[in-house]
């Protein structure tokens, strides 16, 4: 029997918290809330699939130099940016499309036998590429193996998609998450012998914007960039009178 207890203590914080992960995602939710001003308030929500329509490629090419041979680093990292140069053109990258940084240089130390310093430095370049294109930002990532090849020294970041039309969409949700919020409402209402009036208030919520068919929402708004394929979702809580 008191083993029996001691099972019951162990299983009830997580039974909990499952509970507690679900709430946390369901899109929409609706509470009942009458108070002096007989309102009612809910939280409605609206989401749309839409497909990323631009991405942007970024990656690095890099030399370690000693201080003695600095030219001569420069020079390499001059001759790595005309190779990256030629791979992006032969890819079909417009010039306009291409964000080159200045070459940066970070001091490292490199100790001897003799536990003796020697300067050197790393000389590092960053390439961008933004297009529309996403089709062509994609095999482009695929294709960096080349730059390897041809002996530069060249890591790249995962593509970023993005959804450019995020602001008017987010417009057009709101309004068909107060449509979702007032037939909540409205179904609540039934119970109570009442009647949804006028809204009274609404306060939208963070934007959403997800992978598709994820749950993982965040309490200050997500923006996945990982995946092309999207699912935007925005909140609303509104009041409505009761009459």
């Amino acid at each position: 029997m008191e083993e029996l207890k001691k099972q019951k203590l162990i299983l009830l914080p997580t039974i909990m918290g499952v509970c507690l992960i679900i709430s946390a995602t369901i899109w929409a939710t609706a509470y009942y809330n009458k108070d002096s001003s007989n309102s009612l308030s809910v939280t409605g929500s609206a989401s749309k699939e839409v497909v990323s329509d631009s991405a942007k490629f970024s990656g690095n090419f890099s030399r370690i130099a000693k201080v003695s041979a600095l030219k001569s680093g420069y020079d390499q990292m001059t001759a790595d940016l005309n190779i990256v140069k030629n791979f992006l053109k032969t890819q079909g990258i417009d010039d306009k499309d291409i964000t080159i940084s200045t070459v940066s240089m970070n001091e490292n130390y490199k100790y001897d036998n003799n536990n003796q310093t020697e300067k050197e430095y790393t000389l590092n370049q960053q390439v961008e590429v933004a297009s529309s294109d996403i089709n062509k930002i994609t095999s482009l990532a695929q294709k960096t193996q080349d730059l390897i090849n041809k002996g530069v020294i060249f890591s790249t970041n995962a593509v970023e998609y993005y959804y450019t039309k995020l602001p008017d969409l987010r417009v057009s949700l709101l309004s068909d998450a107060i449509k979702d919020a007032k037939a909540r409402a409205e179904k609540m209402a039934e119970s109570t012998g009442k009647k949804v009036g006028d809204l009274k208030s609404a306060a939208s919520g963070v934007v959403q914007v997800l992978p598709s068919n994820s749950l993982e929402v965040s309490d200050y708004g997500t923006y996945d960039t990982s995946k092309i394929n999207k699912n935007v979702m925005v909140t609303v809580r509104a009041a409505f009178g009761l009459r």
